[in-house]
């Protein structure tokens, strides 16, 4: 594995996708809608309501059940708990957002490089086809990871603006950490390995991307499952998922490196 043959790719890919601002417009339309939708939830509707979210019994009693478990929760005064319980749990949508804007960028990787007839000069390059797919891979996670990013400094800021005293700094502990760093982006490389090597078997860009459902719906479950208060995420059992996911991750290189059939790809096509 040459580690400059793939970061030449890597900035080939990233070149093209500068070139064409609008392949990131999903990306960046997903992650402004997962910062956004908690505070209108948390935040605005109680306000405009004049209902705070301690008016609701069932939320009182799913946030007092997490205070028991969580010191950070335990320290801030109810309304305080509540926000900065709800406001963890949705930090799984921006698990969530990587995923579904990355997909779109990776079913094109190889379906456009087909379609664009640049696929037959890069395989006569001497990239592996591990290499290449790599590659493929972390072109697409790189400008998704990064405005992810920015999206949760943004959303840690106006928990700190909008939210009750304390609650921005109960977010920062070791459960996000795990979270964000690790767990969403393994589910996100995961997801776009699968999408590259389902792009290098169809002609249609579109068959690639519908296999992000696989990791975004439960994802989704997760995300509902703890707001109802019917399951807890630990960070332990998070660390454990995040190893799982890298484990599956490198399996998929594998697979994807077998189904991808070098030789015969193009012609397979024509």
């Amino acid at each position: 594995m040459n580690v400059d043959r793939i970061g030449a790719l890597i900035g080939k890919e990233l070149r093209e996708f500068r070139s064409s601002p609008a392949a990131i417009v999903p990306v960046v339309l997903v992650v402004v809608l997962c910062t956004t939708l908690p505070f209108l939830i948390v935040v605005l509707i109680p306000a405009l309501t004049g209902q705070p979210l301690t008016a609701d019994r069932m939320i009182l009693q799913i946030v007092a059940a997490a205070r028991t478990r969580t010191p950070a929760l335990a320290s801030l005064p109810p309304l305080g708990a509540a926000q900065a319980f709800l406001f963890q749990q949705f930090l799984l949508l921006f698990l969530v957002a990587p995923i579904v804007g990355a997909v779109s960028l990776a079913a094109y990787s190889v379906v456009g490089e087909k379609q664009g007839r640049t696929l037959e000069p890069l395989l006569t390059t001497p990239l592996s086809t591990g290499e290449m797919l790599i590659a493929k891979v972390l072109a697409s996670f790189l400008p998704s990871l990064a405005i992810e990013l920015a999206g949760l400094a943004v959303y840690l800021l106006l928990a700190g603006a909008l939210a009750a005293p304390g609650v921005a700094a109960a977010l920062v502990n070791a459960r996000t950490a795990v979270l964000v760093g690790l767990v969403g982006p393994f589910a996100s490389l995961t997801a776009l390995q699968v999408t590259i090597a389902v792009s290098s078997r169809v002609n249609d860009p579109r068959s690639a991307q519908q296999i992000a459902v696989l990791i975004v719906v439960p994802l989704v479950v997760l995300l509902v499952g703890q707001i109802a208060g019917a399951f807890v995420v630990t960070t332990g059992l998070l660390a454990a998922v995040a190893a799982a996911l890298a484990a599956a991750w490198g399996l998929l290189i594998l697979f994807s490196v077998a189904l991808f059939e070098r030789e015969t790809i193009l012609t397979r096509w024509k």
